[in-house]
């Protein structure tokens, strides 16, 4: 990778990326192949996020045959195994290594402007103009912590998932994790099994076993055409970007991780967390509500696939249908804790991630500071955002759905381009 000097005068170029995770390089990938000169900007190094702000213990939630981009793909001896950190690492830098392009490795953006014909890019290490602007800097750069955190005596510990490494940094005694998706579900369940008891606070989340009538529940998913729903596609694309990660894990024995499973290991299991009142944590009474809906919608999944089985022959060649046992929940869940009293030692704040914008002056946000844009294409000339959730596809989320976004979009780019040169042609006379 590059170190870019400090340069006085602006350096010009078509298109800017900014971030080499996956995203980028696959955007960039894709503009190499289109002919569209370009750098890539990375703050850190090459998947900084995945080798500094992961837990030991995470492995990729998608099997290693789904892990693809542009050019590459999986060669290992593993297909149905799930990447370590270390190995998805190694993934992403492979790819970089394959790349033409220039990729300026620790060089922080500071600022993005609108210019004539493009964008200005200040960086901590030189400034660029380009005309063309590719957002890939992620979608989960700041934790999302609740206002309620304030109201947590002082002597309790707090951290959140891209502090958390593994038990030991914990102090010993209770945990309360607030948040259910697949981070909060694994990290109490590790910490749990660490031998500290764990109470787990439970908002809406989705339910999802790992495996299926003998696959692997992402291969039916693809299969059956659902990762590949386009955002032009659902009712309600907003609630569809805001829905929480599946309740998946990978592990090389293929388990499910549910509430079910988190109850059978000792994990405690309360309502959304309300709000801290006189040193007592106040949950809410939603938590059946939410289980019952999260069952019902696992099996609207798995009875669409099997829909598609009966309506493509399978049923012969496939293990025969189940579901899973319903969420089993306490008759009288807990809806108030005593935080003074010392059982809880721990905050673990579970409760997702929102990209950092504060760079970009340009306006192209909405009131809570989100990027308005048309499945990547931003509301300003020129510039596209990839590595967003439900971005162009169901599949958006994962490795390997950074491939179609990326072919869409650098589509999109390359047309932009080309019109914008043919305009200036004609205004040339």
């Amino acid at each position: 990778m590059k170190q870019l000097g400090n340069h006085k005068a602006a350096r010009e170029v078509t298109t800017v990326i900014i971030g080499a995770g996956h995203a980028g390089l696959a955007m960039s990938h894709c503009l190499t192949q289109r002919s569209i000169d370009h750098v890539v900007l990375e703050r850190g190094e090459v998947a900084n996020s995945w080798r500094h702000e992961r837990w030991d213990s995470l492995r990729l939630l998608t099997p290693n045959w789904q892990s693809q981009l542009p050019g590459h793909h999986y060669e290992g001896m593993d297909p149905n195994g799930f990447m370590s950190m270390s190995q998805v690492v190694d993934f992403i830098s492979d790819y970089a290594g394959t790349s033409s392009a220039a990729i300026y490795t620790h060089t922080s953006v500071t600022a993005v402007y609108p210019r004539d014909n493009g964008y200005s890019v200040s960086t901590n290490r030189g400034e660029w103009h380009c005309q063309t602007l590719v957002i890939a800097s992620g979608a989960f750069n700041t934790p999302v912590v609740p206002a309620v955190n304030a109201a947590l005596p002082p002597e309790i510990q707090t951290l959140t998932p891209n502090q958390y490494r593994n038990p030991q940094q914990l102090a010993d005694g209770g945990v309360l994790v607030v948040g259910a998706a697949a981070s909060g579900l694994q990290i109490a369940d590790e910490i749990q099994r660490s031998g500290r008891p764990v109470t787990l606070a439970v908002g809406e989340h989705v339910r999802m076993p790992r495996s299926y009538r003998g696959r692997d529940i992402l291969w039916w998913m693809a299969l059956t055409g659902l990762l590949d729903e386009r955002f032009d596609e659902v009712d309600d694309i907003k609630r569809a970007r805001r829905v929480s990660s599946s309740q998946l894990v990978g592990t090389s024995e293929g388990v499910t991780l549910d509430l079910n499973t988190l109850t059978d290991r000792g994990v405690k299991l309360v309502g959304r967390l309300a709000g801290v009142h006189n040193n007592t944590a106040q949950f809410s009474g939603s938590l059946a509500n939410n289980a019952k809906l999260a069952d019902l919608k696992v099996g609207r999944l798995l009875g669409g696939i099997d829909e598609w089985i009966n309506d493509n022959g399978w049923s012969g060649d496939v293990e025969a249908p189940d579901r899973p046992a319903p969420t089993r929940l306490d008759t009288s869940p807990t809806l108030e804790m005593k935080l003074a009293s010392g059982e809880i030692k721990t905050v673990l704040w579970a409760t997702g991630f929102r990209p950092d914008y504060s760079w970009l002056k340009v306006p192209v946000l909405d009131r809570k500071g989100m990027l308005c844009h048309d499945g990547g294409v931003v509301s300003a000339p020129g510039m596209y955002v990839m590595g967003l959730p439900f971005l162009r596809r169901r599949k958006s989320s994962f490795i390997y759905g950074a491939t179609d976004d990326a072919r869409d979009l650098s589509d999109h780019l390359v047309g932009y381009v080309n019109e914008s040169y043919r305009s200036r042609l004609v205004a040339m006379g």
